[in-house]
Formats: C-alpha cells, structure tokens, sequence
C-alpha cells in the first residue's frame, strides 16, 4: 500500500489541482465520504435513527475543520443533529470559509475558542479562569455590577460550558482539530476538552489531533479516536507508535486524487505499508520436480554454550520459512542442542574459549567453504561479543558473496568497531531494536523512539545497507525505499522472537528476494505468524517457540487473503 509523508501529501494535492480535481472537490468529496461513514455508523453500527443522533463536530480554522464543515452540511439534511465547535479560531483558510459559510441555519454552532482581547487580558490579569470555583462563577451571577475581569470570567466559564454540554451529549464525536500539519504540544484548553467524560463514538479526521502524523509522536492529552479516516494516502505516522494507539481503526479514503498526481513523486523516497499485495509470490512455490537447492542455502553463524536457544530459533526460523538447506556453525555445546530440535540442519563446529564462546579460524575449511557457497548469511544472534565474535563478523562481510543478515550480537559487535560495517563487500541486512540503534548512533533510547523513520532512513543511507528497526510498527528501510508493517502482537515481546526473525530473512534472502522485498516479507511473516500463535494460545500465555511453530498458518492465512484480494480484482 503506497504511504506519503504530510509534505508529500500536499505536493500530491497541488499536482492534482493541475490534472483537473480541484481541492475544493477533494474537500468536498471528504465531506461526503466521512457523512456517509457517520450514517453508516448509526444505521448499522448504534441503531439509531438520524433525528435521535447528535453528531458534534470538533473543528479546527484549517482544510481539516472544512471537511467537518463539509460533512456537517450533508448530515443535517439527512435529519441528524448537528452541532459545529470552532475549538482555535475562525475558519482561516478560504475552503475553510467558504465550507463555513454554506452551513445550513440547522446546523447549531458553538464559538469553542477566546478572541485573541480576552487572552491578553486574562494574561495581564495573571488569571486562569480555569481554576474558577462554580462557587465564584454563582457569586459573580448574583453581581450586579461586574468588573471588567469578572466578566471576562464569566464569559469564559459560559463558552467552556457550552463547549462541554455539547461534547459530553453527544452521540457521535467527529475530531477534526489540528490536521497533518500539527507539530508540538496541544493547549490546556483543547486537552481539557479532549478529556471531557463522553461515551460518543469518536472518529478522527485524518490523524487524532496532537499526533504527528509524520512521525508517529504525540502531544500529551491527544484526541483518543475509536477510528480513524485519512484521505487519499495513508500518512507514515499513523502506522508508528505511540500514535497507532490512539487511531483506532484506520480506513484509508479515496477522495479522487488522480493517480498521476503521484508522478510528483518521482525520484523521491518511497514509502510503503508492507500488506498482501505486495507479498504475492511469496513464499516461493515448489514445483513438483523442484530440489533443496532451488530454495537456497542459508548458513547461520549464531550461539555460544550459555544462549543456545538463540541459534536454535534462528535455524528453525530459517528452516520453517521454506530455505533448502540450513547449516549452523557454533561451538559444540550449542551444535548438541539444536541438533535435537531441529535435526534438519547439519553442522560445523568452531572452537570456542574459555567462556563457550566462538574462536575465529580462517584455516576452517569447513567453515570458510559455506561462507563461500551459502545463499544467505544470519550471524550474530547469541554469538556474545568478544574479539573472536567481532572477527568473524568481519571476515564474513569482507568475503560473503550473499547478503549477510546481521542481529543481535553481530550488531553489538559493530556498535563496538564501526569499521566492520564501514569496510564489508557483502550485502547487509541489519535487525537492531530501538537499544541496539542507539548503541550504533550513539545516542539515548528517547532519541530513537522518537525518531524511527528518519533513524533507519539515515543509517540505511550512510552504509549503503538495510536496516530493519524491530518494534510496533517495525521499519523497513534501504537507500530508496521505507516500509512499516502492522502484522505482529505484544505477545511476541519476549526473548527469542527476533533470532526468529533473522531465520525467516536468511529464508527470503536464500529464495532469491531482494534485501528490502525479503526483509518486508519476512516482517510480515513473522508478525502473521505472532498473530496466528496469539489467537490460538492467548498474547500472555504464548511463546517464541510457538511463533515457529505458526508460520505454516501465516503462510495459509497469506495464501488465503492473497485469493480473496483476486477475487475482489475480477
């Protein structure tokens, strides 16, 4: 699915304006699109009839606040009760006005928002009359003669009531505050309304007002949407968290955009949501004369006597996901356990010191031959990082003729010497979590949490590699393109799913994907396969080794949406 950032957003609309959809048409079919979801919602959804619906409109002075408007004008004809609160100002924009201005009467408004005097006054004042008791308020009632600041007061408590009589009678609660555009911290007086007890559905216009939309942060007191409708594209932000959490669900709208409008975007960034579509052909099929070597070979370099199960979930993740053949080079210990439990892989055992980790050799035959000859490389998980580790690690990279796939201990191991990722001649593919991309950026966690699109981006660009950033909303990137997925649970937080992971990408590699279409299938993959162990076992109660496990069910459930997205096509 093709995502854009809110700069591209807005090119797009301009080069749509020049093909001949004008934004006042795109503002208008918006309109339509989020009144006709609304009547959906009461018709099939509350049970409701329209003339016992109050549907309150939160709207801000930008386009955002003109879809409300827009929308506002077509549900009062169809018999709801609509009541439009200006929350920051006047309409600003002139398709904003000119929506405000063909509300029909029926539609009641409420001013949510003080005129730029009352704010200088109340500030020369050193007043909040938001700490105003409703004791004071009936006192000053009973006045007759008030003071200039009383009335001030006065009039500012009478708009907050109105304002909050009318979001806390409402039945359906429509946000359309601050747009893609919004950046920093909402005002006291619009968390405070965001925050008023209501048990409207609440839907979201665009992005939940105090989200960033193209980073995925968020204000503190952000509007907390039930569900969420973006127009046209689906924004980058709305996939990362924390500002997921607070869409709901996200319906992506057409609003008419000409697809030719996306030619502004040539030679850009491509940004992407990793779905169905994009996985066709994925895994590879296996033809009735098809062998183990047409699915590849992938090595695992990965273990050490003391994390064993790190090697073991890498290999079993590899040897699930469909390679032809899986060999893992580790130290005896760790070889005599995922021998057990995956007796499909063979084995080439390195030396290993005091400590149970792996010594470096460059005269193991063995081992220097399936460097030489693998499909695909995953090295670093469990490995530890010692001077050996970081060795290998390095002679790896300097003679793969594959992509190497680097996790864990492999990516500790760069954090220590950078020169290792400065001097490879292979392909690389690196699975940092948010601690190991601060360790290789040198930097607080804070900064990257905030940050990862532009982090993985950035790093992906300088090395030349791919970087898959784990978490909610994993990033995918490479020097062109940026993808984000959905699939996965917080079930899956636990030790072992990412070696997992890095098995799954060897797979894709060794099948013969490219380092960004592997790397975003086998995201997808593990996160389906997450999903499938959690529906079965209960987020809490299951395991990595249940993931495993599940990835024949992803696979099923990706064959079957791959069908019905056919069908749906024909």
């Amino acid at each position: 699915m093709q995502v854009v950032t809110p700069k591209q957003m807005n090119r797009i609309e301009e080069r749509s304006e020049k093909l001949g959809v004008t934004k006042k048409q795109l503002m208008e079919n918006a309109g339509k699109i989020l009144a006709d979801r609304i009547a959906s919602y009461t018709a099939n959804e509350s049970g409701s009839a329209p003339e016992d619906t109050s549907v309150v409109f939160l709207a801000g002075s930008g386009n955002n606040g003109g879809d409300c408007f827009a929308a506002a004008s077509i549900l009062v004809y169809k018999g709801f009760k609509v009541t439009v609160v200006s929350l920051v100002k006047p309409p600003a924009t002139e398709l904003a006005k000119e929506m405000a201005e063909k509300l029909p009467e029926r539609v009641a408004l409420v001013k949510g928002y003080r005129s730029e005097n009352v704010e200088t006054a109340l500030e020369a004042a050193e007043l909040d009359y938001m700490t105003i008791h409703d004791k004071d308020i009936n006192d000053l009632q009973k006045k007759k003669e008030l003071t200039p600041v009383e009335s001030i007061m006065l009039s500012e408590k009478k708009r907050m009531a109105d304002v909050r009589r009318a979001v806390s009678e409402a039945d359906i609660l429509v946000d359309g505050v601050f747009g893609t555009g919004f950046r920093g911290q909402l005002d006291k007086d619009i968390m405070s309304i965001f925050a008023i007890s209501t048990g409207a559905y609440k839907i979201a216009v665009d992005v939940p007002s105090g989200g960033n939309s193209a980073v995925g942060t968020v204000s503190a007191g952000t509007f907390k949407a039930d569900e969420t409708i973006t127009f046209g594209y689906m924004k980058v932000g709305l996939a990362q968290y924390p500002l997921r959490k607070f869409c709901g669900d996200i319906t992506v709208a057409d609003i008419g955009i000409p697809a030719r409008a996306l030619d502004i975007l040539d030679g850009e960034r491509k940004y992407l949501r990793t779905d169905r579509a994009q996985l066709a052909g994925f895994p590879r099929s296996r033809e009735r004369d098809s062998h183990k070597g047409n699915f590849g070979t992938v090595l695992v370099i990965a273990g050490s006597s003391s994390m064993r199960g790190a090697a073991a979930f890498a290999v079993m993740g590899a040897l699930r996901s469909g390679a032809g053949m899986v060999r893992l080079a580790s130290v005896e210990k760790c070889i005599d356990t995922v021998a057990v439990l995956a007796p499909e892989a063979t084995f080439i055992q390195l030396d290993e010191d005091d400590y149970g980790f792996m010594l470096f050799d460059d005269q193991n035959k063995a081992f220097t031959d399936a460097v030489e000859k693998a499909s695909a490389i995953v090295i670093g998980c469990g490995m530890g990082v010692t001077n050996d580790t970081a060795a290998i690690l390095r002679y790896v990279l300097e003679n793969a003729n594959c992509p190497v796939v680097i996790d864990a201990d492999g990516i500790n191991c760069i954090a220590s010497d950078i020169d290792i990722l400065v001097n490879k001649k292979a392909r690389a593919i690196i699975t940092p979590h948010v601690g190991e991309m601060a360790r290789l950026l040198s930097c607080e966690n804070s900064m990257i949490t905030d940050n990862r699109l532009v982090a993985a981006e950035k790093y992906a660009e300088k090395f030349g590699i791919t970087v898959i950033l784990k978490g909610a909303g994993t990033v995918i990137a490479d020097s062109k393109y940026t993808a984000v997925n959905h699939t996965g649970n917080p079930g899956m937080s636990r030790g072992g799913s990412g070696d997992i992971l890095a098995g799954i990408i060897g797979s894709a590699v060794a099948q013969g994907y490219s380092c960004f279409d592997a790397s975003c299938a086998a995201v997808y993959i593990h996160g389906l396969a997450g999903d499938a162990a959690a529906d079965k076992l209960g987020q809490k109660g299951m395991l990595p080794r249940d993931i495993v496990d599940c990835i024949p069910d992803s696979f099923s459930i990706l064959r079957k949406k791959q069908t019905d997205l056919a069908e749906q096509a024909q």
